[in-house]
């Protein structure tokens, strides 16, 4: 029995998937992309696509039967009993301290198109932006897929303006380009290309409270990321075909620019407050997350009852505010140290990398028949990426081996006393 109202449909899951993963993407690692790899961009999303398809595929069928708040560390939990489960709990929320400041920092950047803002400036936008996600989480979570359905839909037709004012597909620009010994360059382009698909793992956060999980959960996921897949490729080739990248301080504003160049002036305000509500919409969805994972933690004992409160709306008030303080904090600290994006996601990759692994390893033992060997696929395929990183993985795994150690140092200790 679900301990959460079950208000989810069908449309609001893919409009609340989609938005997170296009959100704090779209405008921004097309151009990053174009930037480490050229027009091989084309095939590593290509690429990355069939990669997250067979994890899509595994969390689909393990949010099918096992739908909970707790989400990926749940999952693992029930595979790998709860010390596991608590080490990957916090594997999850250590992305605190550099994915929420990214995505804050790409968030506030719009508004740097339309105002002469210092970094105190946009700190103040910054902190604005999580007043309005714990407003916005104070209700019910269909309040928050209606509003994301809307940005979903004008991501997808801005996008599809480019298309059309821009002329594309270009006859001197073939939509999947010969490589011409550029293979070497794919592992830098996915390294920075996976932050566009984190978000699967806090969507299943979201299970409990869909309607009918077993039919509209793994619906809801895998054409979530299709959607998002096929919005990325044709933003890039965009980009590649009208070459607004090249360099990372400025690949940030590379949409806003290509909006400009093929619409005026006057398409650079829409432009700025479609991208921050795409950022908005994307955040929303792993602070929500975040939350969820809090309370069930505590709604199971093993954290304060108080974060177990729900509001009058049947929503975790209390977890959620507990969230926003923690991220309000890392912003301050993420903008005291002068972080740059890129380094905050790619640190930030490694963290997601690890808890899609151990998910798909949780798969291994839950699932059964061809589910099995997807998720062993996919559990290989997430190992690949991890690899990729290279020295950007060194945070997360270095995190998991200390937390590993505490955990064990915590029980040895238990049965000593």
């Amino acid at each position: 029995m679900s301990r959460l109202n079950k208000e989810l449909g069908l449309l609001q899951g893919i409009a609340l998937l989609s938005t997170s993963l296009l959100g704090t993407g779209i405008f921004v690692v097309p151009a990053l992309a174009a930037t480490a790899a050229g027009e091989a961009s084309l095939w590593a999303w290509m690429i990355l696509i069939a990669l997250v398809l067979p994890v899509a595929f595994t969390f689909a069928q393990l949010g099918k039967r096992f739908p909970h708040a707790g989400g990926a560390p749940h999952l693992i939990g029930r595979a790998f009993g709860l010390r596991m489960e608590g080490v990957s709990a916090l594997l999850f929320l250590a992305v605190l301290p550099v994915g929420l400041p990214a995505a804050l920092h790409i968030a506030s950047g719009f508004w740097l198109a339309l105002f002469d803002l210092d970094r105190a400036g946009l700190l103040l936008i910054e902190l604005a932006t999580l007043g309005a996600i714990l407003l916005l989480g104070q209700r019910p979570p269909k309040a928050s897929g209606m509003l994301q359905g809307l940005i979903a839909v004008a991501i997808v037709a801005s996008v599809a303006l480019i298309w059309w004012v821009g002329d594309l597909p270009r006859a001197s620009k073939p939509l999947l380009p010969a490589m011409d010994g550029q293979w070497h360059l794919l592992p830098t382009a996915l390294g920075v290309m996976f932050w566009c698909f984190v978000g699967i793992e806090a969507f299943t956060h979201l299970g409990e409270e869909f309607k009918y999980p077993e039919r509209d959960f793994p619906l809801a996921l895998l054409l979530g990321v299709l959607l998002a897949g096929l919005v990325y490729w044709a933003c890039s080739v965009a980009v590649l075909s009208f070459a607004t990248y090249g360099d990372v301080r400025s690949d940030t504003t590379a949409l806003p620019r290509l909006f400009e160049q093929l619409l005026g002036e006057q398409a650079r305000v829409p432009v700025v407050v479609l991208g921050y509500l795409a950022c908005f919409a994307s955040m929303n969805v792993y602070i929500q997350g975040f939350a969820r994972l809090i309370w069930s933690l505590a709604d199971e004992g093993r954290l304060p009852a108080r974060l177990a409160m729900r509001n009058h709306h049947g929503v975790p008030g209390s977890a959620l505010l507990l969230v926003v303080i923690s991220c309000a904090l890392c912003a301050m600290l993420s903008a005291t140290l002068n972080l740059s994006v890129d380094d905050l996601i790619r640190y930030a990759n490694g963290n997601f990398v690890l808890i899609y692994l151990l998910s798909m390893a949780a798969g291994w033992v839950l699932l059964r028949g061809i589910w099995r060997l997807l998720a062993g696929l996919s559990g290989l395929l997430c190992a690949a990426v991890l690899a990729m990183l290279g020295s950007d993985a060194l945070y997360a795994v270095a995190l998991l081996g200390t937390l590993l150690l505490l955990s064990h140092l915590r029980e040895r200790q238990k049965m000593l006393t």
